[in-house]
């Protein structure tokens, strides 16, 4: 990535990920001026596979993210490695105009900075995991989160489920689907009663007590998980629901904070149709404002919010032409009618 930034842009991205590039490529090919900042630190790294993308299943991350860069650049678009230290609001430049709006401007965090007439942010979300020794190290691998990006590579496996928050017995139910060997281990949350306990024996999901301590590994594949007081339950695979954290701090200035999620799995920046947020001129798509978006959702999600923001320019052009030429045909026929009458006509 190595493109220069220029002063300005129509649209600034934040973020190279699925939904940011798609966002990009969108608006390039719409003839816009925009920049993709990156920090190069996508959510899927640690996975070897994106799966359950149309045409692209199977395809490694690092490879749809350089076919996706290539395109936007295809289009005249800019992809810039970089990290967003601040973006703050700033007036339109002098001589836009009358009916310009107001934009941003987006502070790098090695001293660069460029305006930014429109700014969809793309910035996507950190998984925070359970502090459990062995975890992060397979995070990706036998370590997942979703049954529909990675759960037909784990099916008919020893599969543990690893309750962490509200979704673990959802999340064990789904992979009781792909598996019919599924443990639930109840870690430091509650043990289910009642009618959750009845849903899981129906289905044959075993529920394991107790505080789990580790990992086990052999052979650089995962064996089984240890509990705090020594047993080992063997297993192949395990599912983590993290807590999931949008990458957002840098809105800050603008009076954009994250909220935490509805349904009670983290933090996201809350937006209306399209990814349009409360701040004019502000757009945000993929996993900073849908935490369980897929890649296919967040690059569909990028399209929709670009096709909003170009428009968005379009009605604040035409504005601008209309104030530049306050004499349009219309106009002066209604001055010429109230200045001369009837006498228009030559009587």
């Amino acid at each position: 990535m190595t493109d220069e930034l220029s002063r300005a842009y129509d649209a600034v991205v934040i973020g190279g990920g699925a939904a940011g590039l798609s966002g990009a490529l969108t608006l390039a090919r719409a003839r816009r001026t925009v920049a993709v900042i990156d920090a190069g630190a996508p959510r899927n790294a640690p996975a070897a596979a994106v799966h359950a993308l149309f045409a692209l299943d199977g395809t490694s991350p690092a490879e749809l993210l350089e076919r996706g860069r290539a395109e936007v650049r295809r289009y005249g678009g800019h992809v810039v490695s970089g990290e967003v230290g601040a973006v703050a609001r700033s007036e339109p430049e002098p001589g836009a105009g009358a009916g310009s709006g107001p934009g941003c401007t987006v502070a790098l965090a090695d001293g660069r900075s460029v305006r930014a007439r429109r700014l969809l942010v793309a910035s996507g979300l950190t998984d925070e995991l359970p502090d459990v020794p062995g975890l992060r190290e397979r995070w990706g691998r036998d370590v997942l989160h979703c049954p529909y990006c990675h759960g037909w590579e784990v099916r008919d496996q020893a599969i543990g489920v690893l309750a962490t928050g509200p979704m673990a017995l959802h999340q064990a139910q789904l992979f009781r689907q792909l598996s019919k060997d599924v443990v639930l281990f109840s870690h430091t949350g509650p043990v289910p009663e009642g009618e959750e306990a009845d849903q899981l024996a129906a289905r044959g999901i075993r529920v394991v007590t107790g505080e789990v301590a580790a990992l086990e590994t052999v052979d650089d594949r995962l064996a089984g998980v240890r509990l705090r007081d020594g047993r080992v339950v063997g297993r192949e695979a395990l599912a983590v629901a993290s807590r999931m954290v949008a990458r957002a701090g840098f809105l800050a200035e603008l009076g954009l904070k994250t909220q935490e999620h509805p349904a009670g799995v983290g933090e996201y920046v809350p937006s209306g149709p399209g990814g349009r947020t409360e701040v004019p001129g502000v757009w945000v798509a993929g996993n900073v404002t849908d935490p369980i978006a897929q890649v296919g959702a967040a690059a569909a999600a990028g399209t929709g919010a670009a096709v909003q923001i170009n428009a968005d320019l379009i009605d604040e052009e035409t504005r601008r032409a209309v104030a530049a030429h306050p004499f349009s045909p219309r106009a002066e026929a209604r001055v010429s009618a109230a200045v001369t009458g009837d006498s228009r006509h030559g009587l």
